[in-house]
């Protein structure tokens, strides 16, 4: 297909890589940072214990460890990452583990104010929840995004009252829709993360999702499907009624994500469309051994031989 897509290229989706490439003339990476902060459902505040699926150890890389400073993990991030992608032209620091807006303005100020003193980065992604953003935090993310490349990720996970209250989120998609309102108010670039498979939720359900994301003021998404986490307490729950879910094939994870793509509004750029974890935190692994990036090449390539791509059911090219 010779057709040009709105978004300025012949990718089959809207994507936020590209985009900073544009930007910054080639590729950033990713720097995950552990803060040591935590989240108003695992300390008490609002719950104990997290999420049902949520285990901080199996999505950190080797050198995230918050027993480091920030600068020191950024500069490992630099050199784990560098063996992998040479071309990289600059940096994003993401804030990843836990709530990163859970905690003070000054805790937060230092952790960013150390990050901006630090060579090769030109970016900054926060890590949050919908029901941690008062309004200290929220001037001081104002003040930030004149300074640097800012993106507060949201965890929403699910449009679904019911999944939230089953995920044990602490939080619905009421107060969601209200984190979203005020980071728009004050201009804030917003990055929403969704799990597909969560227990009690359809194939039709998940696609039917796209309707109200693309609804919603999101700069970009992330996507990745539900893992099944050893020693959590979801993995109890699968032991107890597996017919509560729907554990995808590579396969049929694959025909979920173009489907949803289809009714997605192509002017939200994809950050991820799937994720990884080491297997030794797996339960059981329906997708075998295979790497996010071939995922993706996956993705891409069957979406060209079906002649698909974002917004396809919503618009033309």
């Amino acid at each position: 297909m010779d057709n040009i897509f709105k978004w300025g290229n012949r990718r089959r989706f809207n994507s936020y890589a590209d985009y900073c490439k544009r930007i910054y003339g080639g590729r950033l990476q990713k720097l995950s940072i552990d803060a040591g902060l935590t989240c108003p459902n695992r300390d008490g505040y609002i719950a104990y214990g997290g999420c049902i699926y949520c285990d901080g150890k199996s999505f950190n890389p080797s050198y995230c460890n918050s027993g480091l400073s920030i600068a020191d993990q950024i500069k490992e991030g630099i050199l784990f990452h560098k063996k992998r992608y040479k071309r990289a032209v600059g940096y994003i620091a993401y804030f990843q583990t836990y709530s990163n807006t859970y905690c003070s303005v000054d805790k937060l100020r230092n952790m960013c104010e150390e990050v901006l003193r630090c060579d090769g980065v030109v970016g900054i992604s926060i890590g949050t929840r919908a029901d941690c953003l008062n309004n200290d935090i929220m001037d001081y993310l104002v003040e930030l995004k004149e300074r640097i490349h800012l993106m507060l990720e949201i965890g929403i996970e699910s449009c679904y009252e019911e999944t939230l209250n089953l995920i044990n989120r602490g939080h619905s998609f009421k107060d969601v829709l209200n984190a979203l309102r005020i980071c728009k108010e004050r201009g804030i670039d917003v990055c929403g993360h969704f799990i597909f498979g969560l227990p009690g939720e359809s194939k039709e359900m998940i696609i039917n999702e796209a309707v109200e994301i693309s609804k919603l003021p999101l700069k970009s998404i992330k996507i990745h499907q539900f893992q099944l986490i050893k020693g959590t307490v979801v993995e109890s729950m699968y032991n107890s009624n597996k017919d509560l879910f729907k554990m995808y094939s590579l396969e049929e994870y694959v025909d979920l994500v173009i489907d949803f793509l289809e009714r997605l509004n192509p002017n939200i750029m994809i950050e991820r469309l799937s994720g990884e974890v080491p297997p030794k935190y797996l339960v059981l692994n329906s997708f075998g051994l295979i790497r996010s990036n071939k995922i993706l090449s996956i993705i891409e390539k069957r979406m060209e031989d079906k002649d698909t791509w974002q917004g396809k059911s919503l618009y033309n090219v």
